[in-house]
């Protein structure tokens, strides 16, 4: 242990000596090497550590499908007892947590999680859960990102590049894609970025992809040969694809996300979340098996026209399947993903959807094609369908086209799919946008959170913590009082406006120095009037459903520059515009600093 210890001060010490030697500039490239290099060695030992562990549980289970099925019962209990006992059930899951840690806080996450959603994630997809590895590698290289760039005291943007890179060289070394994991971090954590944020994002997607080309083996990665040349003529049932895909991406967004809400009526029970949870997942894997996992082996079964091998391990004797049996068993996998990815990670396991987008996109593209071809219209390359598919849904349910596009064209292994990727990804986004208009993170996170991130105004106002900045120096109007009362309290105030109150701080009415100006210094008339006949109903309010957009959108409407807030019933304060507009002045000085 002092020998370990010993190693990391030394080298502290040296990447602290590099920095002063280092432009500013400079430093950000070498930082995005070393948690390139870092990420990515974090992503392969994930990889192999969940591939070792699969590999084993088919040894133990000896093909029995009830073995087989219990174990994700048995990693989901574990994940969870991990989460809830050693992580202090501080385990921010999802890209939706990223997004909030850059939002909100300073793109810092907690250095906990540069280990924590390995260790989770490998109990739960190790063990068989139907979710994938990419989500948490992505955390991961994205803490080391954040928390290398707190160590050395570099700037929120510095902070911000980092994570990025951290969370580009993650998705770089899964799938040995770099392009693709540098448009990922582009397309989904950056709102903005130019050519400065691109280079340190390429390095560590390099460095990453490095990592995983010398180590992984090619079992290990999701690799294709392309079996059959694009054929331009089948360009309309592309087309056909893309929309199927579209609309097979709102089906699994909307499913998924309805599964994982499920279970947070059980957030207060986390033992009867997670055996609720495994036990379905028992039930849909023994019966369906290729549900288990992340579920790669299915893909390239499926690509290389062997669908019925997919369907092995299933508890009822299918050595032979008919077409139509085999196409209404590969309808029902596609129905049932969403559920078995919602009962994973909902119950306290821990994954993502990457993987399940690419599961769930290679049955369609099987299906769909080799349905049409049965029909006997046009022979169709299934093949080719099979893969296309991937990236529309992975293109429909991230909201991500350019991420979808690139990274089956990498692993692929070249371009010739270029121009149908284009096609299906493009209608697949589209359909899915009209349907929904954020993913699912981004739909998390402006549900929650309340914060949008889908253009850099609306991303820069919604960093802004609207209860942060309630205003509480307003002298407050007991609602059973004279006109006396109201003057003395005019006389002490600084403001032009007051809330009327009763003892309950139930908002009564407001009074302005307008509505008083014409009978204030009538002192005939100080003790007949009472506030009840002065103050004015509120016409608008803040409340705890609003975020800063909506605020904002009230100030416009109202043209007012003080709105009362009101939390559940009770008065608070109030939110000036000046201080909001002034708020969003530096944070966009902030973010447009070099």
């Amino acid at each position: 242990m002092r020998s370990i210890l010993s190693l990391f001060f030394k080298s502290n010490r040296l990447i602290i000596w590099i920095q002063h030697k280092l432009t500013p500039k400079q430093f950000i490239i070498f930082a995005a090497i070393l948690i390139g290099l870092t990420a990515g060695l974090a992503a392969v030992f994930l990889k192999f550590f969940v591939h070792f562990f699969i590999r084993n549980i088919e040894y133990i289970s000896s093909d029995n499908p009830f073995f087989i099925a219990l174990f994700p019962f048995v990693g989901i209990s574990l994940c969870a007892m991990y989460i809830h006992y050693l992580n202090g059930n501080k385990l921010g899951k999802g890209i939706a947590n990223i997004l909030y840690a850059i939002a909100r806080k300073s793109s810092i996450l907690p250095k906990d999680q540069t280990y924590s959603h390995i260790i989770s994630s490998a109990l739960t997809v190790g063990f068989g859960g139907s979710a994938g590895l990419e989500s948490p590698i992505v955390t991961t290289g994205s803490a080391i990102g954040s928390n290398f760039g707190r160590s050395y005291k570099l700037s929120y943007k510095e902070r911000t590049l980092l994570l990025a890179a951290g969370a580009a060289a993650g998705i770089a070394a899964a799938f040995n894609t770099p392009i693709a994991g540098v448009l990922f971090a582009l397309e989904v954590l950056l709102v903005e970025a130019n050519i400065s944020a691109f280079i340190p994002i390429l390095i560590a997607a390099a460095s990453g992809a490095l990592c995983s080309k010398i180590i992984l083996h090619e079992d290990v990665l999701l690799l294709f040969k392309l079996q059959e040349p694009f054929d331009y003529n089948n360009v309309p049932f592309y087309m056909v694809l893309g929309l199927v895909c579209g609309a097979s991406s709102y089906y699994y967004s909307k499913v998924f996300l309805a599964t994982e809400h499920y279970f947070k009526r059980f957030e207060n029970r986390k033992i009867v979340k997670a055996l609720a949870g495994g036990l379905g997942l028992f039930v849909l894997i023994l019966v369906i098996p290729p549900l288990l996992g992340e579920g790669y082996q299915s893909i390239k079964l499926l690509s290389d026209s062997h669908p019925s091998l997919v369907f092995s391990h299933s508890l009822f004797p299918l050595s032979s399947l008919s077409k139509p049996l085999l196409y209404i068993l590969l309808l029902v996998v596609i129905l049932l993903k969403p559920i078995a990815t919602g009962i994973t990670i909902g119950s306290g396991g821990n994954g993502g959807n990457f993987a399940p987008s690419l599961f769930l996109g290679a049955f369609i593209g099987y299906l769909f094609s080799s349905a049409i071809s049965d029909l006997g219209f046009v022979s169709l390359p299934i093949s080719n369908f099979t893969i296309v598919a991937m990236a529309g849904l992975l293109s429909g349910i991230f909201q991500a086209p350019l991420t979808g596009i690139f990274l089956i064209a990498e692993i692929t292994g070249g371009y010739e799919l270029i121009i149908p990727l284009m096609i299906v990804s493009a209608l697949s986004y589209a359909v899915s946008k009209y349907f929904m208009p954020f993913s699912i993170d981004m739909l998390k996170l402006a549900e929650k959170e309340k914060i949008v991130t889908t253009n850099t105004d609306s991303y820069l106002l919604s960093s802004i913590d609207l209860s942060a900045y309630v205003e509480r120096d307003f002298s407050e109007v007991p609602v059973d009082v004279n006109l006396r009362k109201l003057i003395e309290l005019i006389t002490h105030s600084k403001r032009n406006m007051f809330p009327v109150l009763d003892k309950d701080y139930t908002l009564k009415g407001l009074i302005s120095i307008d509505d008083i100006r014409e009978i204030m210094f009538k002192q005939e008339m100080y003790d007949t009037v009472s506030v009840k006949e002065i103050m004015h109903p509120p016409k608008y309010v803040i409340t705890e459903k609003d975020d800063i957009i909506s605020a904002m959108k009230l100030f416009s409407e109202s043209h007012l520059w003080n709105i009362p807030v009101i939390y559940e019933g009770r008065y608070q304060g109030f939110i000036s515009k000046s201080t909001i507009l002034e708020k969003y002045r530096e944070v966009l000085i902030e973010s447009s600093l070099e």
